[in-house]
């Protein structure tokens, strides 16, 4: 996967290879991202690569709880800029199943999107491959300061003020 953001710097390799089709056949000690369906049945087999799983935007986070202790690496799906159910996913694996993992964004990603994205629990972002991972960077710096609580910071501005 190319022009990857992860924990603040653009990474030139990644060892992570993202398999969208159900069917696509991957070597057996190859790190791969899976579809959920794909990666429940690959899990706990014979495969000794490392395992990932991709969630699409209508996947029920909750399916992967007995997974979450043994698994690196989290991918959503954002499949439109204009969709934000990534979001919501994101935010419910960092908050209700501390998910401790790396959480990627991947598909239609853009710079705009980066600082809410890290907001949520997203330590990681696969930009899309017409755009510059470099310039995207510059997105996780737009806001110095968010208003509502946060997964980067819980407590809410109003509650975060410094009496005079």
């Amino acid at each position: 996967m190319q022009n990857l953001i992860k924990h603040g710097v653009v990474v030139a390799d990644d060892n992570w290879r993202l398999l969208r089709d159900e069917e696509a056949e991957f070597a057996a000690d190859e790190n791969v991202i899976l579809p959920l369906s794909r990666f429940l049945q690959v899990q706990g087999g014979e495969h000794c690569g490392a395992l990932a799983v991709l969630l699409a935007p209508d996947s029920d986070p909750l399916v992967l709880q007995p997974h979450l202790a043994s698994l690196t690496l989290i991918a959503i799906d954002f499949p439109a800029f204009a969709d934000g159910r990534g979001y919501s996913i994101a935010r419910l694996l960092r908050e209700r199943l501390a998910f401790k993992g790396e959480l990627r964004a991947v598909g239609d990603v853009l710079r705009d999107q980066l600082s809410y994205m890290a907001q949520v629990g997203f330590d990681s972002f696969a930009i899309r491959e017409d755009r510059s991972a470099a310039e995207a960077l510059e997105g996780l710096a737009d806001f110095s300061e968010q208003y509502q609580g946060t997964v980067l910071q819980p407590v809410p501005l109003l509650k975060r003020r410094v009496p005079n």
